[in-house]
């Protein structure tokens, strides 16, 4: 079940039950499998009716996009998610977006529909569920340092927007990026007041933030061993707690230097599980909350090198 399969596959696939995937490139890593075949497998201990539910994985490079999401709703795939680099290009393949998915931009989670594909995205709502599970932190009426200009932190600053953040800040180490996310946000923010800020060589500029914010890093910065913290903390006012949305490694240079001086820090795994029992909810109607602890469990137990 954890085989990575091609659009070669999919050509040919024939599957009696109801199948669920998620689409990638790469696609090897994901700990989607593993979580949701692990959740739909205690559905079924409880309700037979769950016992034919299967999620499988594609690789699916960009280009081959449109033709799987075709292929997947002629073979009658239930539902589908989606991971870098689709979650923007498949915005424009949708036949519905959902109300919430709309301001972000992207989608995540495909659910067929008589008239194709309904496009959502859980992200948010993993990320306001992690900050409380893993932390104990509410995005409303929160102060936000948000790193990051890119994909993530846009479906980050959003969920803080709609979630009624009292401040956003978002701090990025190019100019030109950071504008065009704040041009994006901005109309979104209603009386919550929107900061942008260039990291490099102006972080004595968060000395303003105040203490008790949440930093949330939405950046690529810790994947690779050779990376350094996105920010220095010590420049922060102690914050409330870090989250680091980065879940392999479990322990980046942010988080290290968080855990050195005392603050409440997680990874995103805890997103990860809770954007993918979201999706579950959407294709199953079963609670988010119901699931979340089965996917936790194989999350945590999965083999993430």
């Amino acid at each position: 079940m954890n085989d990575v399969l091609t659009l070669r596959d999919l050509e040919a696939w024939s599957y009696p039950g109801t199948a669920l995937a998620v689409l990638g490139h790469p696609i090897g890593h994901s700990l989607s499998p593993p979580m949701h075949n692990a959740a739909l497998a205690a559905l079924a201990r409880e309700d037979p009716a769950w016992g034919g539910w299967r999620y499988f994985r594609f690789e699916v490079p960009p280009d081959e996009l449109p033709r799987s999401l075709e292929l997947l709703r002629a073979r009658h795939f239930h539902g589908i998610n989606l991971t870098v680099p689709h979650k923007v290009i498949a915005f424009g393949l949708m036949a519905e977006i959902d109300d919430a998915a709309r301001p972000v931009g992207a989608v995540n989670t495909l659910r067929a529909s008589p008239r194709g594909w309904h496009g959502f995205n859980t992200d948010g709502y993993g990320l306001s569920s992690a900050l409380r599970a893993a932390l104990g932190l509410e995005l409303a009426g929160a102060t936000v340092v948000l790193l990051g200009a890119g994909g993530a932190a846009r479906g980050a600053a959003v969920e803080c927007l709609q979630r009624g953040c009292a401040a956003l800040w978002i701090v990025n180490r190019t100019a030109a990026r950071l504008e065009a996310l704040l041009a994006v946000v901005r109309p979104l923010a209603g009386d919550i007041p929107v900061h942008g800020l260039v990291a490099a060589g102006r972080q004595g500029d968060l000395a303003s933030v105040g203490p008790g914010a949440i930093l949330i890093n939405a950046t690529s910065a810790g994947l690779r061993g050779s990376d350094t913290a996105p920010i220095d903390l010590a420049a922060l006012p102690r914050p409330a707690g870090v989250y680091d949305m980065i879940y392999n490694p479990a322990r980046t240079p942010l988080l290290r230097d968080a855990a050195a001086l005392g603050l409440p820090c997680a990874n995103g795994l805890s997103m990860l599980v809770h954007q993918g029992a979201k999706a579950l909810e959407i294709w199953t109607g079963i609670p988010a909350a119901r699931t979340a602890p089965f996917m936790q469990q194989a999350a945590e137990g999965a083999d993430r090198n």
